[in-house]
Order: structure tokens, then sequence, then C-alpha cells
């Protein structure tokens, strides 16, 4: 017991580190390329190389994974975010900066698809909630850490880089550590045409919780791409958006582990169904409360308690409803979603600020929630048939 909790503790560490690397880069680069008179457009462009390496990388993850198990990739893709941030000072242009965080987004992918799938092997149904929350919680806690480098740039502009750098490196050296584990082989891996299957497999299953992840991708990009465009035309200033988007990452911190705690009590659909309806609850109040900060930010921190966990709830529900030899494959998918969230939310929400003004943008977001709801609601009962199906077929085999 005590190894498995040092392995843990080690890997939700490492996942804390790079929550603070790609905390730190978003605002860093932002400032950096504005300082620098670049436009607003190629900067956010350069902001989804990221997620553009992740989905690069998802079709390819598998095999290597299931292969040589959970520390090599691990340590594949610290190092190559390691290597990378150690990259940035060496040449400061737009196109190599670009190429850069594409690999970061390679790199990160290896790093929390083989960490989820570690976790939810070893988590047992009652505990899967509450180590996923912890999971998330340590992310994001390093996420909102990570923008404190920037400051570092008056100093020198490569110190932020080098920080961040060295303190992955100390974390990846924990991996050492570590007793390497593979997934569980009930199936031959050996073809790309068979990972496309077991897709296809894996999506059959645990669809309906893949809406969560590419729902919160959605979510978090627009609001921290999106809203501070909206929020400066509805005549807030920079500091009271500051304050908006810290209330709601606050909200969702401090409430990750008690939403996972009680959804290893009450059941990940059930609680996934009350927060949604919740947070679209709140986002729409938000659309009435525009011209006060102050009810603005009890509004989205109240959001941010609710919603800020349907990511790392998603993949618990994912977990239970997955047949346990497709988790890697459901793991991959769930970071599939979240990507495809995170590449579309900035674009539909800017298209609604530019061309239909009329509409806050609140309301996108709380509208989105409450699709998110009715599928839950409604096909997630077929999802938990599908479940005690794959259940009782793989109890016989």
């Amino acid at each position: 017991m005590g190894s498995i909790k040092t392995r843990f503790w080690i890997l939700v560490s490492i996942v804390a580190i790079s929550g603070f690397s790609q905390g730190m880069l978003l605002p860093l680069i932002a400032i950096i390329f504005e300082n620098d008179g670049i436009s607003s457009t190629l900067n956010g462009l350069n902001a989804t190389a990221l997620y553009i390496g992740i989905l690069l990388i998802s079709p390819f993850m598998e095999y290597p994974l299931r292969k040589y198990g959970y520390k090599p990739i691990i340590m594949f893709g610290g190092g190559i975010v390691v290597l990378s941030l150690m990259l940035f000072p060496l040449w400061k242009t737009f196109w190599f900066w670009f190429f850069l965080r594409l690999l970061i987004g390679i790199g990160d992918n290896a790093l929390h698809f083989a960490t989820q799938t570690w976790i939810t092997s070893f988590s047992s149904e009652k505990t899967r909630g509450r180590n996923i929350s912890l999971y998330g919680l340590f992310f994001g806690i390093g996420f909102a850490a990570g923008p404190l480098m920037a400051p570092l740039i008056k100093i020198n502009p490569s110190l932020p880089f080098v920080v961040s750098s060295l303190l992955c490196l100390f974390a990846w050296f924990f991996l050492f550590t570590l007793k390497n584990e593979r997934p569980e082989q009930s199936i031959e891996v050996n073809s790309f045409l068979e990972t496309m299957k077991r897709f296809s497999q894996a999506f059959k299953y645990g669809w309906i919780a893949f809406l969560p992840p590419l729902g919160y991708g959605f979510l978090e990009a627009s609001l921290n791409g999106s809203f501070p465009v909206y929020g400066l035309r509805i005549g807030l200033d920079v500091s009271s958006v500051s304050i908006l988007l810290t209330s709601f990452a606050v909200g969702g911190i401090v409430f990750q582990l008690p939403l996972g705690i009680l959804s290893d009590k009450y059941g990940r659909r059930n609680t996934l169904i009350a927060i949604l309806f919740i947070g679209f609850l709140s986002f729409m109040g938000a659309s009435f409360l525009e011209n006060s900060v102050l009810y603005l930010s009890l509004c989205l921190f109240f959001a941010g308690m609710v919603v800020g966990s349907t990511f790392s709830l998603g993949i618990s529900y994912m977990t239970d409803l997955m047949p346990k030899n497709l988790l890697p494959t459901g793991n991959l998918l769930c970071g599939i979603a979240f990507s495809i969230g995170s590449l579309t939310g900035p674009y539909i929400g800017g298209f609604f600020i530019q061309y239909v003004p009329s509409v806050s943008f609140f309301h996108i977001i709380s509208f989105l929630l409450f699709g998110i709801f009715i599928f839950i609601t409604f096909a997630g009962k077929k999802a938990n048939q599908n479940r005690f199906m794959a259940n009782t077929k793989n109890a016989g085999s």
C-alpha cells in the first residue's frame, strides 16, 4: 500500500509541475509577443500550437504505452517538455516558439495520458473519484501558480524559462524511483488499424463521458481567450477581468477534491448531472449581472466550484463505463475531446463576440453546459447498460 501511495503522490506532483509550465507559457509568451508588436491574431495562433501537438500525437500514443509501459512514456513526455523549455531563450522567433509549443503539447499529452491511465488503473472504484480529483487539483494549482513567473521577464527575459525547466527536471528525476507497469493486455496491439478499431470500441462504450472533457476544454479556453475581449467591450477594465478569471479558477481548485469524494459516494453520472445544471444556472445568472464586478465574481466563483471539476469527473466517469483493457484508449479520447474543445472555444466565442454582439458571452457557456446536461441525463442510462454488458462479457471470457 505504501508503494502505491508513493507512486500516486509522485505522479500528481509531476502533473502539478506540468500544469505550472503550461500556466506560465500562456500569459508569458502573450506578454512577450504583445510587447514585440505581434498582432493578437498571431498571438492566439501561437497559443494553439500546444493543442495541435496534443491532437497530432494522440492516435500514436497507445501502442508504445501498451508495449513499453507507463514509466517510459511519462519520462519521454517529461523529457520533451524539459528540453523544449530550455530551448526557448535560444532563439526568439514566432515559428521557432510555435514549434517548441507544439513539442510541449506532444510531451504533455504523453505525460498526462500515461499518468491518467496509470492512476485510473490502480485506483479502486471507491477511491477513483478522489484520486482523479487530486490529479485535477494538483494540475490546477500548478496552472494557477504558473503566471507568477511572468514578472521575472523584468529581471531577465530568459529567467522564467530557466526556472520552469529546472523545476520540471527536478520532478522528472523522481520518476527513476518508480517501478514500471504495463496496462492490462487482453488484446493484441500491432497495427494502426487495430488502434482505430479500439477507438471505435471505446467510443461506443464511453462516448457520453467524453462530453464533459470537451465542454471543459471549450469553457477554459474561451474564458481565457475570448472573455477578456468581451469583458473589455462591455466596459470592464483589465484588473476586473483578471479578478473574474481568478474567481473561477479558485472555485475550481477549492472544490475539486470534495466533488471527487461526492462522486465516489453518489456516483459519477449523478454528480455530473447536478454540477452541469448548477453550472448552467450560474453562467445564466452571470449574464444578468455583467454590470457588477462583485456579483459577477461571486457567480464565476460558484460556477468554478461546480464545473471546474468536469474534466476530472469526466475521466472518472469514462473509467466506470470502459472495459479495463480499453482504459488507455478511453484516456486518449478524453484528451482528444478536451483538445477539440480547447481549439474551438476561442474561435466560437470570438465569432459570437464579433458578429452577434447582442448575445452575452455567458449565454454561450450556459447553453453548452445545458446541452451536455441533457445528453448525460437522458443518454447516460444507455451508457450504463453498455457498461453492464461489457462487464458481463469480460466476466464470462
